[in-house]
């Protein structure tokens, strides 16, 4: 398949195609540890800086390339959109906060309890970057609900919204395993961390 890359299609997709091609093939091994944060993500960031010099020399005269990694859209029409280096770079950032602020390490848990903001995305490739456990949860999820997320995956760090905050607070005595509460939202809340401040 070929992928139209910054407007120029088969430079970057054919040489990944045969890349693929020949571990299906057998003709190079599959690795024994994969992490896609850095495996995928980061040299998509390492071909984008090449095919940006590629077209400010060849083909569009120092115009920042077109096609974002990530590009998020709401219902307001409201828009975020990265590049790969934007996104390797921020997911690096959030890997960090997870790991020095939040105190987690490989194999915690994190609960993530968020609309598809681009935050959920951070906090996903932050956890593939540092081996934490990422568990998604809908906004739609009751006390119940959470209460049984946070005990059944001994999660120690929480992650949620102005509007699901509360509902949280409502369940955390009985909790044993939470240690860290991060809200992603404008405001600040007693006894939370406030990712984007921390970001």
């Amino acid at each position: 398949p070929s992928r139209t890359f910054h407007g120029n299609n088969r430079l970057l997709t054919s040489s990944i195609a045969s890349h693929f091609e020949s571990i299906i093939q057998g003709e190079k091994e599959v690795p024994e540890y994969f992490n896609f944060a850095s495996d995928v993500l980061d040299k998509w960031t390492q071909l984008e800086k090449f095919f940006f010099l590629l077209c400010l020399l060849m083909f569009e005269g120092g115009k920042k390339p077109a096609n974002p990694a990530f590009w998020w859209v709401n219902d307001k029409g409201e828009e975020v959109k990265w590049s790969f280096e934007e996104l390797g770079s921020l997911s690096k950032k959030a890997a960090n906060v997870l790991s020095e602020a939040c105190g987690l390490g490989r194999g915690d848990r994190i609960v993530a309890i968020l609309p598809r903001v681009p935050e959920w995305w951070l906090l996903n490739v932050a956890c593939m970057r540092t081996g934490i456990v990422f568990f998604p949860g809908t906004s739609q999820l009751t006390a119940k609900d959470i209460l049984y997320r946070l005990q059944a995956s001994k999660a120690k760090c929480i992650v949620t919204d102005d509007a699901l905050a509360p509902v949280v607070e409502s369940v955390l005595s009985d909790t044993q395993f939470l240690k860290t509460k991060l809200i992603v939202g404008q405001g600040s809340r007693d006894g939370w961390l406030n990712f984007k401040e921390l970001l």
